[in-house]
């Protein structure tokens, strides 16, 4: 193989590479923009929860949730909402799972899990394990039997 043929291969290798390398990293950035969206609606409506709460005493019902949904800023990545207010008792304890939405991302730095909203307005990312244990162990078994979207019990 000739001097200039090695060139062309080398070249070809690097463009090759490069081209993979940023591809790779759009998919990532578009994950991430993905992620802090959503993670931006979700602190959104834990402000808007605790405004209600602090005014009215309680959680707002699924209906005033679901009017609200369509003006958080970036709700559009955030998905499909799952709002557990009917399942909240009076006097829980302030880390109990509130609103959460299941996330399924498949890259090489964002896994699947979902961005959970706390009682006490926290929102937080959990991993998808985590995120199920939690779950599975503050739903009622009622909760669960007329959920069929949420995680399975383990």
């Amino acid at each position: 193989m000739g001097k200039q043929q090695r060139q062309i291969l080398t070249n070809f290798a690097v463009v090759i590479t490069i081209t993979i390398l940023a591809a790779v990293g759009m998919v990532e950035m578009k994950n991430r923009v993905n992620h802090l969206e959503s993670m931006r609606a979700m602190e959104q409506l834990g402000r808007i929860v605790s405004e209600y709460k602090q005014k009215n005493g309680s959680v707002p019902p699924e209906s005033y949730v679901d009017e609200l949904r369509e003006s958080l800023e970036g709700q559009v990545r955030l998905g499909h909402l799952y709002y557990r207010a009917r399942w909240i008792e009076f006097g829980s304890p302030p880390d109990k799972i509130l609103a959460y939405a299941i996330k399924g991302y498949h890259s090489l730095l964002t896994h699947p899990g979902a961005i959970v909203l706390r009682l006490d307005g926290r929102v937080e990312w959990m991993d998808k394990e985590s995120f199920e244990k939690v779950l599975v162990r503050q739903q009622s078994p009622l909760e669960r039997e007329m959920s069929p979207e949420s995680p399975p019990a383990r």
